[in-house]
């Protein structure tokens, strides 16, 4: 029995993802649309609606999709809203990623993020 087995099942990510090819490592992506403005201020699921727009478009840019994502990080100003955002991840990865396991994740709560009116950053760890 390895250590993965000893530890249990995880709820919505992977403990452990193994990839093959080139790596990218993607800037944690905001609420901010293409002119620069807030999109939901006060609404964490807006906000991270358009924060995973945003990370669809580099993921677009790079010539991956939501498949090739293997790592989430998570920054959030208030982590009892951890539903919300896994419920909006999911509208975006689900329909990409099939039966298949959900990419590993890294969730910190954070007092503030670069301006005060953002909810949520995430980035990613792609492998194209």
């Amino acid at each position: 029995m390895g250590i993965i087995d000893r530890i249990g099942a995880a709820p919505g990510y992977s403990h452990a993802v193994t990839v093959t090819g080139t790596l990218a490592f993607v800037s944690g992506q905001v609420a901010l649309d293409e002119s620069g403005n807030l999109v939901g201020p006060g609404d964490l699921k807006a906000q991270t609606r358009q924060a995973m727009h945003n990370l669809e478009g580099v993921l677009t840019q790079l010539g991956a999709t939501w498949a090739d994502v293997v790592k989430f990080g998570w920054y959030l100003t208030d982590v009892t809203e951890i539903q919300t955002v896994r419920d909006v991840r999911d509208e975006f990865i689900r329909p990409a990623l099939g039966d298949r396991p959900n990419p590993a994740s890294t969730l910190v709560q954070v007092s503030s993020l670069f301006k005060p009116e953002f909810l949520i950053e995430v980035e990613a760890v792609v492998a194209v």
